[in-house]
């Protein structure tokens, strides 16, 4: 099965590579872009859609290594796979490191490109819905006010209520509100669930001497 949503980028100098790549990618059903060029992809490239890019490792001005540098400058989460005629060891090293999602020579085999795309597409759908859990985490800590921020972390440190009512000078049952408050806001069912997206979220908890922004 395809990820009907997702499209994969080609990127390489070769045309007769480009049109193999494109005919290739819409018979296994998926929806395929092909540039010529590094910039000509990187002009036309959107950081929130869904797919991968198959990417020429050495090309006339940016190479594939620039592109994926590039890339993650942008806040993209493109997987890459990098093709190259060179089985450059030490590039493969490199493009792994940073995040490349394969590395395969040319000529490529269809079925191996085939899975890796499929792999890639996968991987990017799962980072995608992770990047939109953790910007909708992040949009309810911003509607907690400084006393219930303030809570969060102290519950994030383990303290019970009167040990927090004690730390912020005021009473029990005022920290019992505010909790359950934020529990609301956060719409969090449980304390482990508020702590997870808390971690999610880079929260500290005020034993730890600092205060994370939302």
């Amino acid at each position: 099965m395809t990820d009907r949503s997702a499209t994969v980028f080609a990127v390489d100098d070769d045309p007769a590579v480009l049109k193999g790549l494109e005919r290739l990618l819409r018979s296994a059903g998926f929806k395929a872009e092909v540039f010529a060029s590094a910039q000509a992809f990187l002009d036309g490239y959107c950081p929130e859609v869904t797919g991968c890019v198959i990417l020429d490792l050495a090309m006339p001005g940016l190479d594939g290594m620039q592109v994926q540098q590039r890339l993650i400058e942008k806040g993209g989460a493109l997987p890459i796979i990098f093709l190259t005629g060179h089985g450059d060891v030490p590039a493969c090293a490199r493009a792994m490191k940073h995040g490349a999602a394969d590395f395969l020579t040319k000529p490529v085999d269809d079925q191996e490109l085939l899975t890796a795309v499929h792999q890639a597409t996968e991987r990017c759908g799962i980072l995608q819905q992770e990047r939109l859990e953790l910007a909708d985490i992040e949009e309810r800590l911003g509607t907690l006010t400084p006393r219930e921020r303030e809570v969060l972390e102290h519950l994030l440190s383990g303290k019970l209520n009167k040990q927090i009512a004690a730390a912020l000078g005021t009473v029990e049952k005022t920290i019992k509100v505010h909790r359950a408050r934020v529990m609301h806001k956060m719409r969090a069912p449980t304390l482990a669930d508020l702590v997870r997206m808390a971690e999610r979220a880079r929260v500290v908890g005020e034993s730890n001497g600092s205060h994370s922004a939302a």
